[in-house]
């Protein structure tokens, strides 16, 4: 009797764990996720829908070709922004040590908080985090630490792209929520080459498995900076002098280019 209570509660906690699953990296993409989602603005004035447009500047630390773009009024409230669908969308998850780093990359033309908050399903929160960016009119990622919270169910997530007061109307973009830099890391749509890296993460010497014939290369860190360009003459590249971090490849030939990431340790 007592090893059958102990199957039906290994079966019920199982049952239980697979049915959270979390829809990530929200890349808005339209084979990706987040573009079709049920978004509801709020508390911005007449609340204008979530847009999804092409990336109006598709350089630096983003390469993705399609983006939100949310207008902060003028009349809206500070915490104005939009939210998923409570039960769909995001799906139910629990916060634990893979997923408490919420990332997210920006693309303002004012320095303002940007809050993120997660939501249980009986609307119950520890409320949001708020990080300004530090950057305008270009493309940034904030990482926001939610390791507080973790063992917390949510099913819901709330985006404040502009929270403060405002004299007129912003206009926001929003992209790669719980997302890497140049998500997505698989080839641009004009070019033919596909690029995949390895040992990821790599110590001083990264392996780049593209013909090298007539090809470039550009890294640069999470902040959009060129850190090392070259001519692709080989398929390994000396990566000794980048300190620790997150970092981007893009490799160029004459039909376009492709992007992946890698982490130097």
């Amino acid at each position: 009797m007592q090893i059958l209570q102990s199957l039906l509660t290994i079966v019920c906690l199982l049952s239980w764990s697979l049915s959270f699953g979390q829809n990530i990296p929200i890349d808005f993409e339209e084979d990706g996720i987040g573009a079709d989602w049920n978004w509801r603005t709020f508390e911005n004035v007449t609340d204008p829908p979530l847009e999804i447009i092409d990336n109006p500047d598709a350089s630096g630390i983003n390469v993705s070709e399609q983006v939100v773009q949310f207008t902060a009024l003028e009349g809206g409230m500070p915490f104005a922004g939009f939210e998923s669908m409570h039960g769909t969308d995001i799906g139910d998850f629990v916060i634990n040590e893979s997923n408490a780093i919420i990332r997210i990359m920006v693309h303002k033309p004012v320095i303002s908080d940007v809050g993120i908050k997660l939501v249980r399903a009986d609307n119950w929160s520890l409320g949001e985090i708020k990080i300004p960016n530090t950057k305008i009119n270009e493309w940034e990622q904030l990482s926001f630490d939610f390791t507080s919270h973790i063992g917390n169910p949510y099913d819901q997530i709330v985006i404040f792209p502009d929270f403060d007061t405002r004299d007129s109307d912003h206009i926001i973009y929003i992209d790669n929520i719980y997302g890497d830099v140049a998500t997505p890391s698989s080839t641009h749509s004009d070019l033919s080459l596909d690029i995949s890296l390895f040992p990821n993460p790599a110590d001083d010497l990264l392996y780049v498995n593209v013909n090298d014939e007539g090809k470039t290369y550009k890294i640069y860190t999470i902040a959009g900076e060129l850190v090392k360009q070259a001519n692709l003459s080989s398929s390994v590249i000396n990566i000794q002098s980048l300190e620790p971090g997150l970092y981007y490849l893009k490799v160029v030939d004459n039909k376009g280019y492709a992007v992946n990431t890698f982490i130097k340790q």
